[in-house]
This record gives C-alpha cells, structure tokens and sequence, in this order.
C-alpha cells in the first residue's frame, strides 16, 4: 500500500455556538417579566438602544430615514423572518394601568412582626436603634444573622448594650426568634413554654447530634437516665419549632403571573393575541444612528458604535423572532386542543412536543425552550404552555385520551355516586 501526502478540499456542515446564538437562545426561554428586566438591563448597558415609545414621525425623522435609505446597510434583512406571521400588528398605546397588587392583602412579614412588638417595647432611643438593626439581620428562619460583636462595631455602642437589646429580641412571640444557632433556639422554647422537664436542657446542649443519628444508648448513658426517658425527651424537642419565623410571608413569596398570549373567541375562530404590554418595543436610538451613519472620523468611537449597533440590532430580531415562534407554537397548540377550549377539561388530547415541533417545522428542542415558563390566557382559564402536552392512553377505537381527562372523568363518576 503506497501512503501519499496531499491536499483535498472538501465541504462540510458544522453548528457552532456563536454568542448571537447564545444569546437568542437564552431570549427565546424567557417569560415576559423575565424578558421586562432583560430589556430593561440591556437599555442600561447599550447607550444605541432605546424605547420606541412614539410611533408617529416628525419631519426630522423621515428626512433621517431617507438618508439610510441610501446607505449600504439593509436594514430589512434583520426583520426578513417577520413576513412569515399571520397577524397584524398595531401601535400599541401604552397607558398607566391599575396596579392590583395594591388590592391584595397579605400577612405581616417576620420584620413587620418583630419591628410592631419593639415598638412596644418601653426601652431608651439608643436601644430601639440597635434593635431595628437586629430586627434587619433577622434570616427568613427567625435565627440572628449577624455576631453581636460585629453589630457593636458597626453601631458604635458596647457589646453589652447589643446583647440586652438581643436578650429583649428573644422574647418577642414566636418563641425562638433572635437564636443565633439552633441550640439556643431551643432553649430559648424551652424557657418560655416553662417545661422544667429534669435533664432537657443538657439533652439539647449536648446529644443533638446524637438525637439525629439515633444514638439512645449512648444518651442514655452519658445522661444516666433510661431509654424511655430519652424517649420521652425526644418526643419533648420534636414539639419545639427549629425555624420559627418560617411561618411568616415573605415580599418575595408572591409570584404573579403575567400571561405571554390572550387566546379569544370570536365568532366561530380562536384568535391570539400577543402581550406586547408588558415588554417594550425596542429601536435604535437616532443620535447614535446618525453619528454611525455621519463617518465619524475617529476610529475608536466608530468601532464602539459598531459594535454597540450590531448588538442592539441582534437583540431586535431576536426578540422578535421569539415572538414569531410563540406565535406559531401557541397557534399550533391551539389548533390541536380546539375541543379542550369547547368542552372543557374531558375533550384535552394527548399531545408531544416533538408533535407540535412537526407542525410548525422546528426542531423539539426550540418548542421545549418556547413553552418553558410560559402562560397563556385561555377562556377556559390561565395555563402554563406545559399543561397542555399531556400523556394519554390508547382507545380500542385507534384514538387516545389524555390523563388529565381521565383523572376529570374520575372525579365527574365519584361526585354524581350517591354518598349514602
């Protein structure tokens, strides 16, 4: 066999992850409030960027669109993808809505909590200053966050004044609260619940750990009492709350859900209507523009706007390509589960992702990122896109029904049986 050594061309395809793909990806698998802090970031961080809150054009602005009319750069090409949607848009008019939110009641929050029964509290100025920064560095479990040495050299007062004010803290209802581990925590219960129970509090001093890993004997032992006195121990601690400012709210607690599409009936045809409410149209900002388009003749300025322009551009299309893509994967999904927004809940058919992926020519994986965290607003109710792809059995008549119909046709049997 003769070995050459020679140079041969040959052409291949290859999917390499540019950052602009990286990026239309991460775009594409954002909600709508998401999608809000992201824009919201990059209006921060590209000065070219900006909102296009005014639709109507002044003399100024279509002498300047003529000018770019005449440049080389297409600017069509970035929005060459939007010919393929079916629906119309229209100058959106953004108004100030009614925040329901403020309608919404909600419990006190553990500071709120603690910040009402200090000031109760008959103690000096100095005193309820240091305890509203001890209240601030109180965990969502209720445990002290912060050494008392460490809050006396920030507040500049002596360790002892910080620990009486964390003393007075720790007699504040739930019992527990201001522990600095989980140890004083417990006896801090034990204290206040007055259980004088002999040895509990060398048991929670000494033998958790032995507690957790079911050491009895050698509780027992070190302790000198009996397994049924340990038993009875233990039952005492497992009635004391090892976090107890987690039954409080949290600001943070309450998720709202803000739907990505509105899916309406009108007349026979389920229409879908895209929430561009919430997300801002976005446009390139025209003094930048036009000192682009002016040649500016120093080179760093005119490769900072470049650069600045070619990302500002592709965050437009991307964010509009995702809009297209929810339009379709939405439309596609409406189409398919038709019955379920006739009849209800027993009508909603078995569905795939890699099914609508066919429908709508993309690949399985773009439809997982599209309907991930999603929610549309359906007559029937707010789903997330999820709900909709259900596993389902086989008929003896060749169809399928999905689970959710069959846990629904269950519940309807079980609610019509006569109970007696």
């Amino acid at each position: 066999m003769e070995l050459s050594f020679g140079l041969n061309l040959a052409q291949t395809q290859k999917l390499v992850m540019t950052p602009e793909l990286r990026q239309a990806i991460k775009i594409l698998q954002l909600s709508t409030v998401e999608l809000e802090k992201y824009i919201q970031k990059e209006l921060l961080e590209n000065p070219v960027l900006d909102l296009n809150e005014d639709n109507t054009k002044t003399e100024h602005d279509e002498k300047e669109n003529d000018s770019i009319e005449t440049d080389t750069i297409d600017w069509e090409e970035y929005f060459q993808d939007s010919s393929d949607a079916d629906f119309m848009r229209f100058p959106t008019e953004r108004k100030e809505q009614t925040q329901f939110e403020n309608f919404i009641s909600s419990a006190p929050s553990l500071q709120e909590h603690l910040l009402m029964q200090l000031h109760l509290s008959s103690i000096p100025k100095t005193s309820f200053k240091i305890g509203e920064f001890l209240i601030g560095n109180i965990d969502k479990r209720g445990y002290l966050a912060i050494s008392t040495q460490e809050a006396a050299e920030l507040l500049k007062v002596s360790p002892k004044e910080v620990e009486d004010v964390v003393k007075l803290i720790q007699t504040f209802e739930p019992a527990g609260l201001g522990a600095r581990d989980l140890v004083e925590c417990l006896l801090i219960q034990v204290e206040q619940n007055n259980i004088n129970e002999p040895k509990i509090r060398d048991f929670i001093k000494y033998h958790l750990k032995d507690l957790a890993e079911a050491r009895y004997n050698r509780i027992a032992e070190s302790l000198g009492i009996s397994l049924q006195q340990v038993q009875h121990l233990k039952d005492l601690v497992l009635t004391l709350d090892p976090k107890p400012g987690r039954n409080f709210s949290s600001p943070n607690d309450t998720q709202y859900i803000t739907p990505d599409a509105v899916v309406e009936k009108v007349g026979g045809e389920y229409i879908i209507i895209m929430n561009d409410s919430v997300s801002p149209r976005l446009c390139i900002n025209s003094y930048y523009r036009s000192l682009l388009m002016g040649g500016n003749k120093d080179s760093n300025i005119s490769k900072f706007l470049s650069q600045r322009f070619d990302s500002a551009m592709w965050i437009i299309k991307s964010i509009e390509q995702r809009r297209i893509t929810m339009y379709k994967v939405i439309k596609s999904i409406v189409d398919v589960q038709r019955d379920f927004l006739d009849y209800g809940l027993t009508r909603l058919k078995p569905l795939t992702l890699k099914e609508i992926a066919d429908i709508i020519e993309m690949h399985e994986s773009t439809v997982s990122r599209t309907v991930n965290g999603k929610y549309i607003q359906t007559p029937r109710g707010v789903f997330e896109l999820k709900f909709f792809f259900q596993t389902g059995l086989e008929n003896t008549n060749g169809t399928s029904t999905s689970s959710e119909s069959i846990k629904k046709m269950i519940e309807e049997i079980i609610e019509s049986e006569d109970p007696y």
